[in-house]
This record gives C-alpha cells, structure tokens and sequence, in this order.
C-alpha cells in the first residue's frame, strides 16, 4: 500500500497546488466566444522581434534529433559582448523560474530563509516553500518594496534577498540610490538577487541598471528573460549574470540541456537588432496606459500604473466575478486575489484593438 505520509515531506504535503488556466481554445468553449484577448501573463503581443521570427519559422526539422547546447555556449558569448561581462558570468535558463529554483538549491539547505516582498512574483516564495526552506515575506510600503523592512527581516539563516525591480504586479521601482544603499547595508552578508524581468520596458531616468552594478556588489545577481520584452514567452529562456565565483556556485545545481535550441538560438537573434522593436513595444505601452487611466478616471477606479507592461485596478466587485464576466466577452484578465491583492485586477498592455475592446466591456460590465 502506496503510503505518501511516510514518503512526502511535510513541508510539500502543506504546499498548495496551483493550477494553471486551462488552454486558449478550452477557455474559449466553456465561455461561448469566438476570440481571447490574452491580457493576463503580460505577453508582448507584438512579438517576437523579425530577426527572432525568422529562426522561428525556418527551424529545420534536421536539427530536432540533435541535443541543443548543454550550457548555451552561443548564447552567452553574445550575452557577454552585448553587456561587456565574461561569458563564464552567465547562466541561462529554461525561464527565470528554473534560475531561482537553481539559485536557491545553491545556497539554502531546510531551515534556511529567504527574504522578499508579500506581494510580488509568487516563485520566490514557492519554490523556497517546497524546498523546505522559510519564505520571510516584507509587506510593501506604498505598493513598493521596503528595503529597511527586508533589511531587518533577515535573520542569522538568511541567503538571499529577492528584489523584483520593477516589481510585478505593482509597477514600482527602486531607483540607483535606494538599489546602492541596500546593497551597502547588505554588506555581501547576503545574496541579493534583482530581477529585472521587466528592465528592457522602462525609460525613466533613474531607474538602475543591474549589470553596471556587479563589478562593485559581488554578492549581487541580475535576472533578466527573454518572455517579457522579446516575446519568447512559449519557448522558455531567461538568463542570470554575477560574478564568475557566484554563477560557478549555482551552476553546479543548474540542470544542463535544459533549454532547447530553438530558444537559444531566437534568443540571439532577438538581441541582433533590438532597438527599433524596444521603441515600438514601449510606444504600445504608453498609449495603453493612457487609454486605461481615462478609463479608471471615467469609472472612478483607484489605478496603479508604474513601470511594465500592466496595470492594476482595484475593482467594486469580486476580482473572480469580474473575471467570468469579462471572459463571456472574450478578454481574459488577471485576478489579483492569488497576489494578496483582493479586489483588484491587473491587466497587460495589448494593441489598440485589445485596449479598445478591454475599455468597453469594462464599461459595460461595471457602469449600473
């Protein structure tokens, strides 16, 4: 008899499962409509960049029986010109989801903490949970998050701070000065890791740049992916930079082989000739965070727009039930009461034709 109380440590038995959203073409059955707006993991509907979307669709199929590169050698050589690093200082992934779980089985053993925000991207605090090892989460001060508060939530088992910067879902953002005084309070007692998932959406001056900080934090380790900005979302890569004596540490967990060619190769491609794609997709961006401030001035919405690609609302309605309601027309959202944030909805930037259709079922849907 199959006896899992024995076998599954209690601290996975106590972990909740999530369960992701059923495909696009299911959704779309079971709510009666003929299209979806994905407006719901703030993809880049854009993309991928042309230079991308050419090795996309010319993969040849000679390739598929052969092992990609076990430590995306390529990769990292472009990875290391375009940012001046070495390439030994890079490690890439099979999405930043599989680097933290890499990073963390490198420096925490169970009975281990870590430290980040209550309300951020959620695989910090999971894949520490399953670890066995103690997520202290900070409450965010003014929806960003609070330095002094992480500072003294540490504790003598800490390993790693986790900063989301910009921090999704709220937008808000450390700038140089707050991001320097951190790390010098840190002192290289800790890891400190920066996700940068969102770095390439933001233009404000200000706003820091993880790799020109390295150099001089050697504890600090930068995240950075190709699913936001470069619409690579499907094929799974990401990529972390730190010193080499760091990134040799978590390369010694990290799983070889485990992203495929295709990705490593669209990845190089879309770094060829990124600029014009940036300027474009940010330009997207900035018209639909105006098109969706009028409308939570026109409704009434409390609306927290910072730097990303989305936006939350807090909504006077259930976030499920708003969900369900926009989901019979066709646009999928975000509910925000997963991220400790009842009551609110956060809603990626799409073309104008989403933003529209986003717009007017909202008012059809809220308006008595």
């Amino acid at each position: 008899m199959l006896d899992l109380e024995r076998l599954v440590p209690a601290h996975v038995r106590r972990f909740e499962v999530y369960t992701p959203s059923r495909p696009d073409q299911e959704l779309m059955r079971l709510f009666h409509v003929d299209h979806l707006h994905r407006l719901n993991n703030n993809e880049n509907p854009l993309g991928p960049p042309p230079e991308a979307a050419r090795i996309v669709q010319g993969f040849p199929p000679r390739l598929a029986p052969i092992y990609p590169s076990g430590d995306a050698y390529v990769l990292r050589q472009i990875l290391a010109g375009r940012f001046g690093k070495s390439p030994d200082q890079f490690l890439v992934g099979n999405g930043s989801c599989e680097l933290i779980t890499s990073v963390i089985k490198a420096f925490c053993v169970e009975g281990d903490t870590i430290v980040t925000a209550d309300r951020t991207f959620a695989v910090y605090e999971w894949v520490a949970e399953f670890s066995g090892i103690t997520a202290r989460l900070v409450p965010l001060r003014d929806f960003g998050f609070d330095a002094q508060g992480m500072l003294a939530a540490r504790d003598e088992r800490t390993k790693i701070l986790f900063v989301c910067n910009p921090n999704n879902p709220t937008g808000t953002w450390w700038d140089t000065g707050t991001l320097r005084r951190f790390l010098d309070a840190v002192n290289g007692r800790q890891i400190v890791v920066l996700d940068e998932a969102y770095f390439e959406y933001v233009d404000q001056p200000g706003f820091p740049n993880g790799m020109n900080l390295l150099d001089e934090y050697p504890n600090l380790i930068v995240f950075r992916t190709f699913s936001k900005m470069y619409a690579l979302a499907a094929l799974r890569i990401g990529y972390l930079c730190g010193s080499p004596a760091v990134v040799d540490i978590v390369r010694r967990t990290h799983v070889v082989y485990s992203v495929n060619s295709l990705a490593q190769q669209a990845a190089a491609a879309a770094l060829e000739n990124d600029g014009p794609f940036i300027t474009r997709t940010r330009a997207m961006v900035a018209a639909g965070k105006d098109r969706i401030k009028a409308l939570c001035g026109e409704l009434n919405l409390a609306c927290q727009c910072g730097e990303g690609n989305f936006v939350m609302i807090r909504v006077p309605v259930a976030d499920t039930l708003l969900y369900r309601k926009l989901m019979a027309r066709g646009i999928m959202i975000r509910t925000m009461t997963g991220f400790r944030f009842p009551g609110w909805i956060r809603v990626s930037i799409a073309q104008e034709e989403a933003m529209e259709e986003f717009c007017g079922a909202m008012r059809d849907v809220l308006r008595p």
